[in-house]
């Protein structure tokens, strides 16, 4: 059996997240600003980052990752990691993210799509010290595109929508 049709089986089982932190930057190679809510708005961006300046449409409006990963890059590193260090939009606790690719899924107000890998950049070397890039190859999570505007607040439910025709 293909993994679509397994996850097709077991979709339900998976459970619905939170949002555990949120951070924008004004512009590109700036520090992450944390916040308590932020508007995202469709197809441009999240509200007060450099992204909302960028392409519209483009794949890479807001990125997210997860806690759990967060844990995998902090056991590789030997250290703790703040959220803004990795350069992410969004931390979302209480699933397998891994899960969410391909899915169009509902973050407090706002649906996004779960897109590409969000790979490391050079940056984390530097920042995460020696090893840091290769911490996070496969942990650096993913890539999404706003579908409908809305509210994305700390503590917001994060839950996939509807099944996506592809995985991969």
């Amino acid at each position: 059996m293909d993994v679509y049709k397994l996850f097709e089986r077991y979709i339900d089982t998976v459970p619905t997240a939170s949002v555990e932190w949120i951070g924008v930057r004004s512009a590109r190679f700036e520090p992450l600003d944390a916040v308590n809510s932020v508007e995202a708005v469709a197809s441009r961006g999240l509200e007060g980052d450099h992204r909302m300046t960028k392409t519209p449409g483009s794949g890479r409006q807001v990125t997210i990752i997860s806690r759990e990963f967060i844990q995998q890059i902090e056991a590789a590193v030997g250290r703790s990691i703040e959220p803004g260090e990795l350069r992410r939009n969004i931390v979302i606790t209480g699933v397998n993210l891994n899960a969410l690719r391909y899915q169009r899924v509902q973050i407090g107000d706002a649906i996004i799509e779960v897109g590409a890998l969000c790979d490391p950049c050079e940056r984390m070397e530097k920042t995460l010290g020696p090893g840091g890039f290769v911490s996070m190859m496969g942990y650096g999570g993913y890539c999404c595109k706003i579908i409908q505007s809305g509210r994305i607040a700390i503590g917001s439910s994060v839950k996939i929508l509807t099944r996506q025709p592809k995985l991969f």
